[in-house]
């Protein structure tokens, strides 16, 4: 969200500053405190300089004066944010550590309290502190009062978690460990007795003095105000991953209409992740409907087949919409779609050995249809114990609308081509994954299972990027793939439901992916609408049929907003991966410094760092990028559409993705 005040960003970056506490009060907390590890934080919302905060080694400087013993130390960006904290601090902590003192916010304070056994100390005050700020999505807050009382209650805000805000003990009126005021909420004042008696440090709680709250410290009410309003924003039900506005009523309600027939074709011979197929027709051949033009080149390819009869008149380097330019068959269509003798029905599918219909996949070039178009027959030979299919109905792109037609006017091919990848995997199960914002869909598809006991449709809930691999796997699953690892790793395989549909069009008719379930839509297309459309087809001849762009400050994507590719000449042909065409707005917000807000770590759904990847590509540290996993990132595009300093953080993250391979 970007700033809309000079005063909102001054109080935003001069509110989120802690302060170690001065030197005498940290003797006296070192006094009766020994064997210390120290956990800091690299504070957030500044401008994001290169440097770590100096806070940890001044206090070990002064800890180490006083005679204490560190066990050791170590430094965290958004201590707040539990989830990372507790993997960063796993094994971490050494045997005979008997305090942990933690220099941050009062909500980095309390996330360490949560976890660790041993006192922890706040070593920083929260001076000029705004608490919550999104991060985390944490429920804590910090009351932004300037007096930390978390070391004598054992990390547990009396401020903010008793809903009396009372700091000197419970007042009486809990009620089987929930608070009268807000019976919802547990009761403060019994989680610190519990906690400090957890600790042995009761007695230390009953003689230590408490001092009155000071009002006068900080702004209050102002802070407490842009509290509430930024937890509104991220707290709305979504755990990683945004909420961007879907837009899909502009195509939804269209069917799926055949799309003309292009009079010529430009078909690229790299459509799939892998090397580019080899052509086996040349200038002059004559050609029909589904007959093969390009042979796959290796292991990881994919075969092209012809989506039209005709003549082919180029076999030359032609524009390719994210590739520049690729060598492409173009063929000039004679507009009797006459099909070639190898389109013809296989054998039913039960009569189908998994080898064959790996086979079957394989020479009819089929490709994934919802991300980068990755050769499917190698999905279906896992080479490993597969024991669930997820078929990807998400769709969670906004605008788009292809998807979402195809489970409502092909259910039975999507079905059916679950059947085979299940055969061909030999899984046991299978499960059709469909957002609830498409309620229609769901109940289409689960009438259509509802007799199938080893197939079964589940409603996740609307958020993006629920439909990437990973991410559902998560969420359906809750399977973790590990860094670096595939779906088969944890037992699964995932593809998308139009590459079901391929699927069940190769085995049933013969037909290989020629043609494919494209929306054209956006605000700036004047007529959008959902079509099947022949693979070679020119956008621009989508564009125009769809009545053109209406309007100025627009720009194209090939695909949805989110992990679109622009497009800078529309005179390119649709691919097997193409499930979108959108005309949109051109965001004209400019670039500022990272502040470093954290909000793209907290919606990250690889639970990465992406600022951490901008720094590193602007510094040249390759390394660094490899050390934080910057392979696992998908280019979901979260990270950017959070960040308040707008920053092109998937630019900035496929530079660096081209840094670590120039480097190995």
């Amino acid at each position: 969200m970007p700033w809309q005040e000079n005063s909102e960003r001054r109080l935003r970056v001069n509110y989120t500053k802690y302060a170690l506490k001065d030197n005498e009060e940290l003797k006296s907390l070192l006094a009766s405190s020994d064997d210390l590890f120290v956990v800091a934080c690299n504070k957030c919302f500044k401008e994001f300089e290169t440097v770590n905060e100096p806070d940890c080694d001044t206090f070990v400087q002064l800890a180490s004066e006083q005679g204490r013993k560190i066990t050791g130390t170590v430094k965290v960006d958004f201590l707040c944010n539990k989830l990372l904290t507790e993997k960063k601090l796993k094994d971490v902590i050494p045997e005979g550590t008997k305090n942990v003192a933690v220099i941050s916010c009062g909500l980095g304070i309390q996330t360490v309290a949560e976890l660790e056994e041993v006192p922890v100390l706040a070593a920083a005050n929260t001076l000029n502190y705004t608490g919550n700020h999104g991060m985390a999505l944490t429920e804590k807050t910090c009351g932004a009062c300037a007096q930390c009382y978390l070391n004598i209650t054992g990390g547990i805000c009396p401020v903010v978690d008793c809903s009396k805000g009372l700091l000197n003990g419970q007042c009486g009126g809990a009620k089987d460990g929930k608070c009268e005021v807000d019976p919802k909420k547990d009761c403060a004042w019994e989680k610190i007795y519990q906690r400090l008696e957890k600790q042995g440090r009761q007695k230390e709680f009953l003689e230590e003095p408490v001092q009155l709250r000071d009002y006068s410290k900080v702004d209050v009410k102002a802070i407490s105000e842009y509290v509430k309003k930024i937890r509104d924003i991220r707290l709305s039900g979504y755990n990683g991953g945004v909420h961007p506005e879907e837009n899909k009523e502009l195509a939804e309600s269209f069917p799926l209409k055949k799309f003309p027939e292009p009079e010529t074709v430009v078909i690229p011979l790299s459509m799939h992740v892998g090397k580019p197929a080899v052509p086996i027709v040349k200038e002059g051949d004559t050609v029909k409907l589904g007959q093969k033009i390009a042979e796959a080149d290796g292991f990881v390819s994919s075969n092209i087949h012809s989506s039209v009869s005709g003549t082919v008149v180029a076999v030359e380097p032609r524009k390719h919409p994210n590739r520049g330019e690729v060598m492409s068959i173009v063929i000039r269509s004679d507009g009797k779609n006459t099909p070639d003798e190898s389109v013809r029905p296989n054998k039913p599918l039960e009569e189908l050995s998994p080898e064959e219909i790996v086979e079957i996949v394989k020479e009819k070039g089929i490709t994934g249809m919802g991300g980068a178009g990755f050769p499917t027959f190698i999905k279906l030979k896992p080479g490993k114990p597969i024991d669930t299919v997820l078929l990807n109905g998400c769709e969670c792109e906004p605008y788009l609308t292809a998807d979402h037609r195809v489970l409502l006017e092909y259910a039975d091919d999507v079905i059916y081509g679950l059947k085979a990848i299940m055969k061909a995997v030999d899984a046991p199960k299978g499960i059709i994954v469909i957002e609830d914002n498409k309620p229609d869909a769901i109940a289409l598809l689960q009438s259509r299972t509802e007799n199938l006991d080893n197939i079964e449709v589940q409603t996740v809930r609307t958020k993006y990027p629920q439909g990437a691999e990973k991410t559902l796997i998560k969420n359906v699953l809750k399977r973790l793939v590990p860094s670096g690892g595939l779906p088969a790793d944890v037992g699964t395989v995932v593809d998308n439901v139009s590459t079901a549909v391929a699927i069940s069009d190769a085995i049933q008719k013969g037909m290989p992916l020629v043609e494919r379930a494209v929306s054209v839509t956006g605000e700036h297309i004047a007529n959008p609408g959902n079509f099947m459309v022949k693979i070679g087809t020119s956008v621009k001849t989508l564009i125009d049929y769809c009545g053109g762009i209406a309007g100025e400050d627009v720009t194209v994507k090939m695909g949805g907003p989110m992990m679109g590719f622009p497009l800078t000449d529309e005179d390119v042909p649709v691919i097997k991966g193409t499930n979108g065409i959108i005309a949109i707005d051109i965001d004209h917000t400019k670039e500022e410094e990272c502040i470093k807000c954290g909000r793209c770590v907290d919606v990250c759904p690889m639970e990465l760092a992406p600022l951490n990847f901008a720094k590193y590509v602007k510094e040249g540290n390759a390394q660094a990028l490899l050390d934080n996993h910057i392979r696992d990132c998908f280019e979901c595009g979260c990270c950017q559409y959070i960040c308040s300093s707008k920053i092109p953080l998937v630019e900035r993250i496929r530079t660096g993705k081209k840094m670590i391979m120039e480097v190995k």
